[in-house]
């Protein structure tokens, strides 16, 4: 991680034009701003709001050298060539805004960077109009919250070569860093890096609800208290599940209300928001024909979460079992649980690489699926001790059809699979929602069968509809005539 400056004097200006802008000063951009100062870079800053702007000089202008402007043209001015100016505002409209006032701005060369989370059909388009005018467009996923991007976030960037070389020298510096390793690597062209990471938050979804899961079974099931399971998800910390969520959780759990004197969880509304990139993921694999199940799930449950309307109308008037605990043995059952997040977990990071890789392929971007887990170790939400074994999993196969069909995971799967299936069964019997570790059993099972019902399905597309079907013993499409003497036919 970068030091900080203790001297709060600001440091001796150079007399240089800027090295690189950010615009768009809210806390990741103010604190991107920072990272980037903190290590050495001379920074120029804009905002909107001029008081954004004289608020980061007057509180951290000490930490580096930064050159504030009052508007878009002063901040081009300050910047030496080729031009290099991170955009840090809303996704959408608000995006575009800024750059339609910038591309008049700049020159041939110059680069524009968006570091929010945009939709990569978005950075497609700008970056397929920027290119036309001989800009540079680089869309980059940034992960890790206000404390990464200050401290070190994971960096996603895609764009073309020729911009990462320009840019590589400061985002590998001011990434994170694992093993000496920084978290940053060029994801590939136009909208692979925010394609990226998009799935890095759908994933993100699925880890949260399974984690959520774990949490409610344990205390509706085992009846434990918010610290207990506190302690639970530490040890856990400590083995296989070992992750930055993991941690948190732990965390959180153990937090008391000051108000209350009661666990901070419990007088917190249960109803998760959403800013819409898990959403995106869903529909995308929708799109793709990739099986995201996990995700799926994760995003229905924050959904239903806070559809207050029907569950009022539901809570109290639908029926549920009889036995509401099941008989368990406590230790045993903690450990079930740890075995059905830790193969859940799997699932949903299989399914996003599956998603990854079924874009790459669509869009020519040629993704270094090993490269995705190794920046995806630090600085990010979903940073894991796992993520080494996925890196080492596409390392001994690139074009390994699954990540649960390795070795190490799928003997990871195999030991924790009965504990699985029994606390899947557990929460049914005593009417505690599991989607999400429910919906990864389903899909592991589905993608182990030998035979799935898809042949029904076929069979009842052809009656209805007549849309074919393809036989197991012969090539070729076949039609059946079932309103008249239900003879085969080839389509």
């Amino acid at each position: 991680m970068s030091s900080v400056h203790a001297d709060p004097t600001p440091p001796p200006r150079s007399g240089a034009p800027a090295q690189i802008a950010v615009t768009g000063l809210a806390v990741m951009g103010r604190n991107l701003a920072r990272n980037l100062a903190r290590n050495g870079f001379r920074v120029a800053v804009h905002n909107r709001s001029q008081a954004r702007t004289d608020a980061l000089i007057e509180e951290f202008g000490h930490e580096g050298e930064f050159t504030p402007a009052a508007d878009l043209p002063a901040l081009v001015a300050s910047l030496e060539q080729p031009r290099k100016i991170i955009i840090m505002v809303k996704a959408g409209e608000p995006t575009d805004a800024v750059i339609d006032e910038l591309v008049p701005l700049l020159d041939e060369g110059d680069i524009v960077v968006d570091a929010g989370n945009a939709h990569f059909a978005d950075t497609r388009r700008r970056e397929d109009a920027l290119k036309a005018k001989g800009l540079h467009f680089v869309g980059s996923g940034v992960s890790g919250g206000e404390e990464g991007a200050l401290n070190g976030p994971s960096i996603m960037p895609g764009g073309s070569p020729e911009s990462y070389a320009a840019l590589e020298p400061m985002l590998t510096k001011i990434s994170a860093h694992v093993n000496g390793e920084p978290c940053c690597v060029h994801v590939g062209p136009d909208g692979a890096g925010h394609f990226v990471k998009m799935l890095h938050n759908g994933i993100e979804y699925a880890d949260m609800q399974l984690i959520a899961e774990a949490y409610d079974l344990l205390r509706h099931v085992l009846g434990l208290s918010a610290t207990e399971i506190a302690d639970v998800f530490l040890e856990w910390n400590r083995g296989d599940l070992e992750s930055f969520l993991i941690e948190i959780t732990a965390e959180v759990l153990s937090q008391v209300d000051e108000s209350t004197g009661g666990p901070f969880v419990d007088v917190v509304l249960d109803q998760a928001e959403q800013k819409g990139t898990g959403r995106w993921t869903v529909q995308v694999a929708l799109d793709l024909g990739i099986p995201v199940s996990g995700m799926a799930e994760a995003v229905f449950a924050r959904s239903l979460s806070g559809d207050v309307v029907r569950r009022t109308a539901a809570a109290g008037v639908l029926p549920g079992p009889s036995e509401a605990k099941a008989d368990v043995d406590r230790d045993a059952f903690i450990d079930d649980v740890r075995h059905a997040l830790y193969s859940s977990k799997l699932v949903a990071y299989a399914q996003g690489f599956d998603a990854i890789r079924a874009a790459s392929d669509q869009y020519n971007w040629n993704i270094d699926l090993g490269a995705m887990a190794t920046i995806w170790r630090g600085g990010c939400i979903i940073r894991a001790r796992f993520l080494d074994r996925i890196k080492e999993a596409y390392d001994r196969d690139a074009d390994l059809p699954s990540l649960l069909v390795d070795d190490y995971f799928k003997d990871a799967v195999t030991s924790g699979q009965d504990g699985w299936r029994r606390v899947v069964a557990t929460a049914a019997t005593v009417g505690v929602p599991a989607p999400g570790f429910s919906a990864a059993l389903s899909y592991y099972d589905g993608l182990r069968a030998e035979r799935l019902p898809a042949a029904l399905i076929q069979g009842l597309r052809d009656l209805f509809g007549a849309h074919t079907y393809r036989r197991t013993d012969r090539g070729g499409t076949f039609h059946l005539d079932w309103s008249g003497d239900r003879k085969e036919h080839q389509a």
